[in-house]
């Protein structure tokens, strides 16, 4: 098991963002949940490429203060939404045998949603919280109506298990170390 914390980035990790608090509060649960009880913490971080705003070495493209990683916490960066095409993390998690994957962060309609279709593809068990994914309002949908329509239509019982931070917890803290 691990918790994958997904473009938390300085930049588009701010209250615009759908039911923030929440979010923010259930991010920093997990995090502190998953150090405690010894599952890896993994960030990743989007890179748009040269010359754009969400772009490595500009200040935005850190992870929010409010989730720092930790020193000697693994770190992906990624150019595209899905976090498993050519960032090294795939690699990683098959060489680490890995078979459950908590998956967190912004934004649900793009980098979240083809995180959870691309791992579960890939075979692994997608596990996602209750509030601990968000994203902004767009022209089609609201960031309520984005968040409910992946969270509570699109991925259960097809390709994660969306349960809530209560369930969640209690997997992390009863998984067999």
């Amino acid at each position: 098991m691990v918790l994958l914390v997904i473009d938390t980035q300085k930049l588009i990790t701010n209250d615009r963002l759908y039911a923030f608090e929440r979010f923010e509060k259930n991010i920093k649960q997990l995090i502190d949940t998953a150090r405690k009880n010894q599952i890896e913490v993994i960030y990743v971080r989007h890179d748009d490429g040269e010359g754009e705003e969400l772009t490595k070495g500009t200040p935005g493209y850190d992870v929010y203060e409010g989730f720092a990683p930790n020193p000697g916490e693994r770190i992906f960066d990624k150019n595209c939404n899905s976090a498993f095409k050519e960032s090294g993390l795939l690699e990683y998690l098959r060489d680490k045998g890995e078979k459950q994957i908590i998956i967190t962060g912004i934004a649900t309609d793009f980098c979240i949603d083809a995180c959870v279709k691309c791992g579960f593809e890939h075979g692994f068990e997608i596990v996602v919280p209750q509030y601990a994914n968000t994203t902004n309002s767009n022209p089609y949908f609201t960031g309520e109506e984005s968040y409910r329509f992946y969270n509570e239509y699109m991925w259960p019982n097809r390709y994660a298990s969306c349960i809530s931070m209560e369930d969640t917890i209690h997997r992390m803290e009863s998984k067999d170390k």
